[in-house]
């Protein structure tokens, strides 16, 4: 049996993508002080217009391109905070959120995290077309 999607989920899922948009944006702001800003600008401003795509218009998630890009993103992602992760398991002295890769390693959970649910939101659209 298909899930059902009532006209007030959809509305709460949009408006979670907008405030997401709003929160990867923000983060990608504050990189400005950062040694390699230029990069983690990037990192933060790809989900920022994917999911503020998705507050928009959720059956972008359904779209070629769209699919490709945050496939693309969560990849890299995935590799980079596993790169991270090992990096703590073999050097961390302290507890990881105090130090900046520890930080960096929670940013790119959350955008993978973000952007795996908006991937499975894809296939509960497409059910209830």
């Amino acid at each position: 049996m298909a899930p059902v999607v009532t006209p007030w989920a959809h509305g709460l899922w949009r408006a979670c993508n907008v405030l997401m948009a709003a929160f990867f944006a923000l983060a990608a702001v504050v990189q400005v002080n950062d040694p390699d800003a230029e990069f983690w600008v990037v990192v933060y401003m790809i989900p920022a217009v994917l999911t503020l795509l998705v507050g928009f218009n959720p059956l972008v998630t359904g779209n070629f391109v769209w699919k490709s890009v945050s496939a693309i993103h969560m990849l890299f992602c995935v590799l980079w905070a596993a790169g991270l992760a090992h990096h703590f398991l073999l050097h961390a002295q302290h507890s990881i959120l105090n130090e900046e890769e520890g930080r960096e390693l929670s940013g790119l959970v959350i955008i993978t995290a973000w952007m795996a649910l908006c991937h499975s939101s894809a296939k509960v659209s497409k059910l209830n077309m």
